[in-house]
């Protein structure tokens, strides 16, 4: 009699890769939704004048668990969306407020499916999300004269308006 394989043998298929990609792009990238959550964020901490470690410390977490957050690195659950909703005194819809045109499409039921990332990139680039814009809108609205805030309003106007054109030379 010659020996046949057993029926538990014959089931065995190739081992299945255990790696989460929960919230991650295809080429593993935080998903440009929890990085945009992630920004809104630190735009608001920003703007209030707070450090990463004042709100870690609110939320009972390190700066770097908070620095994960706003990175996207790390998502952010229900729970702690509402604390933060709470400490920096927004509404939860807050947080995706001015998403960008097509990050929705970048949600978890639609990433199995993604070959490209340009979005992330996007989000990457926006200058509403830089450190010195960020500075620069709380410093401005700080200015406690109403009169000498909208002088630097035009002031800035005027400069960036005048950024594409070269100043003419004296004949």
């Amino acid at each position: 009699m010659s020996k046949s394989p057993t029926k538990a043998a014959t089931r065995r298929q190739a081992p299945v890769s255990r790696k989460s990609i929960r919230g991650r792009t295809a080429s593993g990238k935080p998903n440009p939704i929890d990085v945009h959550v992630g920004n809104r964020i630190r735009l608001r901490r920003t703007l209030l004048g707070m450090s990463q470690d004042k709100l870690g410390e609110y939320l009972g977490l390190t700066f770097q668990q908070v620095q994960k957050y706003e990175r996207g690195a790390n998502r952010v659950g229900a729970s702690r969306m509402y604390d933060l909703s709470q400490i920096l005194d927004v509404p939860v819809s807050y947080f995706f407020d001015d998403m960008p045109e097509g990050v929705e499409r970048a949600s978890p039921r639609h990433i199995l499916g993604a070959v490209a990332d340009p979005v992330t990139s996007q989000l990457d680039r926006d200058p509403m999300t830089s450190r010195e814009t960020l500075e620069l809108v709380r410093h401005f609205v700080a200015i406690p004269d109403d009169l000498n805030r909208k002088c630097v309003y035009a002031l800035v106007k005027s400069m960036s308006s005048e950024r594409h054109t070269l100043p003419q030379a004296a004949e």
